[in-house]
């Protein structure tokens, strides 16, 4: 499963990087048909306080569709992401139903249970949380104190969602995807959408709201609405959160909206207060899931990063808000995202769904989805050196 691809590296904002760049070969972590399912998708990643990286994604047995049948998966690399361990699956969870909205859409089988959205968070105190949800329903937390070799027995959260549904009857829950954040006064942080499920697959008509923790886990709370279904922002879902530094959180989402923007709100504790939702005009969106981290410095302000397909056409020459997928490009932000670089293209082909961690100031870590030689769909790992972007 572990195959080894050249990184085809492109220009350092626009221009040639030199062939000397000791940037390693990107690693293929998870293959389309490979270890008994069709298709692998929605990549997270985080670096542990130990430097354990830890790499997980949905594996879906059947259609490769949402509503699949589908597994968890997590690999471990101790050795900075050059070698990983084998796929490990969490547990299933007891008398787990199907979501009646995957029925009523005739969205995969009865008997299929779909487990999806993990998203890890990896404390200061050494410690990992890992949520995941069950058919688009249900969320569940875990912990582990040992870099992911074991974990607590998931506890189901999903009522902390509950204070929404007086003003947005949802049915379809999802945290993520990506990774959650630890604000600098221990608030665990965790993007999720929710969707009334009448629409599309049953993920829309959807809004975009945050869960909480302020006591390492123990208890889960949601926050407000932060982008709701409107015209001009319609069914704001995967999104992504970062800490400012003064301890406010920018959320940075998709949404289906034919200007093809990413949408951003801010919140001074990311939970409440969120200001009404303006379109980044740099950060192309061709509607979909994005990475975003904040990489501290030991000299300087902090680095943001922004991963995701800077796509603005289709090639079937159809004007329609979905554009293709491809052209994953990694920008920086030197001012807390109001200003971006210019980028530099990691994969100019097939490519979506992102996710970032750091291994320390100077190596980043970007999982996403591509193609490989073969046609294969692929969840492929690069190490990029942030001074090269």
């Amino acid at each position: 499963m572990l195959s080894n691809r050249r990184e085809l590296l492109l220009g350092l904002a626009g221009t040639a990087l030199s062939a000397a760049t000791p940037e390693r070969e990107a690693l293929d972590l998870f293959e389309a048909k490979v270890n008994g399912h069709n298709l692998y998708r929605i990549p997270g990643m985080v670096v542990t306080k130990r430097g354990t990286v830890l790499a997980y994604a949905e594996a879906r047995v059947h259609t490769g569709s949402d509503w699949d049948d589908i597994d968890i998966l997590l690999r471990r690399s101790t050795d900075g992401g050059q070698t990983f361990s084998e796929p490990v699956g969490f547990p299933k969870i007891p008398g787990a139903e199907r979501n009646p909205v995957a029925n009523e859409r005739k969205q995969g089988k009865p008997e299929w249970r779909t487990y999806n959205n993990p998203v890890a968070i990896a404390s200061r105190d050494g410690g990992v949380h890992f949520l995941f949800c069950v058919e688009y329903m249900r969320i569940f937390h875990c912990h582990s104190k040992d870099d992911a070799r074991t974990w607590t027995k998931p506890v189901e959260i999903t009522a902390c969602l509950e204070p929404l549904r007086k003003t947005f009857a949802w049915r379809v829950c999802a945290t993520g995807p990506g990774h959650g954040i630890e604000l600098r006064n221990g608030r665990l942080l965790v993007p999720t959408w929710i969707a009334l499920g009448t629409a599309g697959n049953g993920h829309g008509p959807s809004v975009n709201t945050t869960i909480y923790s302020d006591d390492k886990g123990k208890t889960w709370h949601c926050g407000e609405i932060a982008i709701a279904d409107t015209p001009e922002f319609p069914s704001a879902n995967e999104t992504t959160l970062i800490e400012n530094t003064d301890g406010s959180v920018t959320m940075n989402a998709r949404t289906p909206s034919p200007r093809n923007r990413r949408a951003i709100s801010h919140s001074p504790d990311g939970a409440r207060n969120w200001s009404p939702a303006k379109f980044d005009e740099t950060l192309v969106d061709p509607i979909c899931a994005a990475g975003l981290l904040r990489i501290p410095r030991k000299k300087g302000p902090p680095l943001w990063a922004f991963s995701n397909p800077d796509s603005q056409t289709r090639a079937d020459g159809k004007d329609q808000p979905g554009k293709d997928r491809r052209n994953l490009t990694v920008r920086l932000s030197r001012d807390e995202g109001f200003t971006w670089t210019k980028g530099r293209v990691i994969e100019p082909g097939p490519s979506a769904y992102s996710d970032l961690a750091s291994l320390n100031d100077k190596t980043l870590l970007c999982l996403y989805e591509a193609r490989n030689a073969a046609g294969n769909a692929v969840i492929r790992l690069a190490h990029l050196q942030i001074d090269k972007l």
